[in-house]
């Protein structure tokens, strides 16, 4: 990705690479938006912040908790802990607060290279993303509301089936996108994941709340918890698909697991979620 380009992807990885203002602190500058901070970008930083402090390895892990609700217009400072450093595995917690008051957290793996056993399950099968209506479309016809700037216009989506995301609309627990970046990608490999991170947090709530018939704009899921296991590299420069399912909801929390794949099939990332679900 060339310095100084204007891509939507591009605009996002300023965002996320954070400058470190001290051994193991990270600052994230206030954004404009004075609305509720999206937890995928605070999990990219942390992921940024983490990896800054790893001599070698690349991310394979992550697992992480949305303490408080955080703001947009609020700078966000993060403190990153060495917890190990083995031959094979580093460790990293990070906490992410605003005001001095903590609003995420997060412990991340990283792992050197090795070879070892390998399956996975077979990717499902999709229309292709050229024959789909790009999702903001799709959001302006189905709910009358305008495209979305800043981050959310970083990655192209296309959902399958998308009628089923109108309102009030009630169907199985399941939902099936493509993405891809908006623009060239950084070549390092650090901050390819915390884009993969930031993308995973965009679509795993919506299939565990399509049974109960939500009214989304009313009342907007809120993320818990958040983790996310890496197979291989990152590969969001072209279509991925990201296969999601909900296998159960209770007291007002609906778990949603998802899988990214490849155009050729190949699982290169598994997510999980847990959220608030408000009827």
């Amino acid at each position: 990705m060339s310095a100084g380009a204007d891509t939507p992807i591009a605009r996002l990885v300023r965002r996320i690479d954070l400058p470190a203002v001290a051994e193991d602190r990270f600052a994230a500058a206030a954004g404009r938006s004075r609305g509720r901070l999206f937890g995928g970008l605070v999990a990219a930083q942390s992921v940024v912040a983490a990896g800054r402090s790893v001599d070698s390895g690349e991310l394979h892990s992550l697992h992480a908790w949305f303490l408080r609700a955080g703001r947009g217009d609020v700078p966000i400072d993060y403190r990153v802990e060495r917890i190990r450093d083995g031959r094979r595995f580093s460790s990293r917690r990070v906490v992410a607060e605003q005001g001095a008051r903590p609003i995420f957290e997060m412990l991340a793996s990283f792992s050197r290279k090795s070879q070892g056993v390998f399956h996975q399950d077979p990717a499902p099968a999709l229309p292709p993303p050229e024959q789909l209506e790009d999702w903001e479309d799709v959001r302006a016809r189905l709910v009358a509301m305008p495209r979305r700037r800043g981050g959310a216009e970083a990655f192209d989506v296309r959902v399958v089936e998308p009628e089923r995301d109108a309102p009030r609309a009630r169907s199985a627990p399941s939902r099936a996108i493509w993405m891809r970046a908006r623009g060239e990608l950084p070549s390092d490999p650090l901050l390819q994941a915390a884009l993969l991170v930031y993308a995973s947090d965009r679509a795993l709530l919506r299939c565990a709340g399509r049974p109960h018939a939500l009214e989304w704009s009313e009342h907007p899921p809120a993320s818990l918890d958040h983790a996310v296991w890496l197979h291989g590299a990152p590969r969001i420069s072209d279509w991925f698909a990201y296969d999601c399912h909900s296998p159960a909801a209770h007291a007002g929390r609906g778990l949603a697991i998802g899988a990214m794949y490849t155009r050729a099939g190949e699982r290169f990332a598994t997510v999980a979620q847990e959220g608030l679900l408000e009827t």
